[in-house]
């Protein structure tokens, strides 16, 4: 059975966190060691927040993190994250994401899910194309040698979804937090080492 408010949710909750996924983020962070001191963080997805809390945290003052969503992210009050608000696919708002991190992204972030409709093909089309979105900003900005961590579901496509990951890092492993829900289709692909766009 679905239930939002579990024992994730009341932790975000007492420690200040805007979403459980926080915990998701500093389980991969402290086990996979994905963040340093001074990174260039670029958060896709970022509402309402969380992994911004993060992020921000781990990169320290001289890092940066840029969040991005469709929907606004309420002020964080740190003065290592700036926030853009617009959509992922908009080039006006891939030109201001570009301009904000310069084209040296250490670790890019996903947490991108698809609005479901329950028509399973429909879905899983979404899922496919937000993962692409994904990295087509790693193809523009991520640093020779950096990181991604993104979202992915099970689906007829996870396959070729995965290959495609491939073809840009030297390294692609599956991993799914113990924060997950139970019952969530939910994974994330951690890539190391980007090595340019494919030919």
């Amino acid at each position: 059975m679905y239930r939002r408010k579990d024992a994730y949710y009341h932790r975000a909750k007492e420690s200040g966190f805007r979403s459980r996924a926080a915990f998701k983020l500093i389980e991969l962070a402290q086990s996979e060691r994905l963040f340093r001191p001074g990174d260039t963080v670029l958060d896709l997805g970022a509402w309402p927040g969380g992994w911004v809390q993060v992020a921000a945290k781990l990169v320290g003052p001289q890092g940066r993190v840029i969040a991005v969503d469709r929907r606004a992210i309420e002020s964080v009050a740190l003065p290592n994250v700036i926030t853009i608000t617009g959509d992922l696919f908009d080039a006006e708002i891939a030109e201001q994401v570009h301009a904000a991190t310069g084209g040296r992204i250490a670790l890019l972030l996903s947490d991108l899910a698809p609005s479901l409709t329950g028509v399973r093909a429909r879905d899983e089309a979404e899922a496919t194309r937000l993962v692409e979105l994904v990295l087509s900003y790693a193809d523009r900005g991520l640093l020779r040698g950096a990181s991604l961590l993104t979202k992915l579901f099970m689906s007829g496509d996870f396959k070729q979804v995965v290959g495609q990951i491939e073809a840009r890092f030297e390294q692609v492993r599956i991993l799914r937090p113990d924060a997950t829900r139970k019952g969530s289709a939910e994974l994330y692909a951690l890539a190391r080492r980007f090595r340019g766009v494919p030919e």
